[in-house]
């Protein structure tokens, strides 16, 4: 009988048995339509003493891309979607990026929307923790990331909530989220640059 016990708390227990998976991360992450909320972004460059940071409201639209409207130290709006970045000039938006930023652009709409198998071309997933409060490292596997990145870390629960991005020659992206919603309707702004 004892032995029985011990089993059967070992399996109940056992974390491997009854791990959050990537399917069940990705489904999370995929779920809404539209995700909005703020933004705190802080660069860590090696060759400064204090981080350069950034606050803004986000929004994330499915499929479609996303919009970071900066607030502070100065206003400016960025649309990222898979086509390249663009900068609304006031009255227009201005391509911004390069063509050769299109995998990176790729690479951090799909860390936002949980398009885990654009990531795993490029890099070897480790998740842990459960479904409210679960961790992602991605470790570069493909060449052009292992030339860029040390690693990233995602953190979350229903949403993502937190991304460390470690580059090869120290510099360090700290990007956090708050007061996310889900779903909600989108400003005129909004819809107009994202759908």
């Amino acid at each position: 009988m004892k032995k029985i016990f011990l089993l059967a708390a070992f399996l109940l227990f056992s974390p491997g048995l009854w791990a959050f998976s990537q399917a069940e991360l990705i489904k999370t992450l995929q779920r809404p339509q539209n995700t909005q909320g703020i933004f705190m972004q802080q660069r860590f460059l090696a060759s400064l003493s204090k981080p350069i940071s950034v606050t803004g409201r986000f929004v994330l639209v499915k499929n479609k891309g996303l919009l970071w409207r900066m607030e502070k130290p100065f206003n400016a709006d960025q649309r990222i979607r898979a086509d390249g970045i663009s900068q609304w000039n006031g009255t227009e938006w201005i391509n911004a990026g390069q063509s050769s930023q299109n995998r990176q652009i790729a690479l951090f709409l799909g860390l936002l929307e949980g398009n885990v198998s654009a990531l795993e071309n490029q890099f070897d997933l480790f998740l842990s923790g459960e479904p409210q409060n679960w961790t992602l490292v991605l470790k570069p596997s493909g060449l052009l990331m292992q030339q860029i990145f040390e690693r990233i870390e995602i953190q979350g629960d229903d949403s993502v909530k937190r991304i460390e991005l470690r580059e090869k020659q120290g510099d360090v992206t700290l990007i956090s989220f708050s007061e996310i919603k889900t779903d909600q309707p989108l400003d005129q702004f909004a819809r107009a640059a994202l759908e």
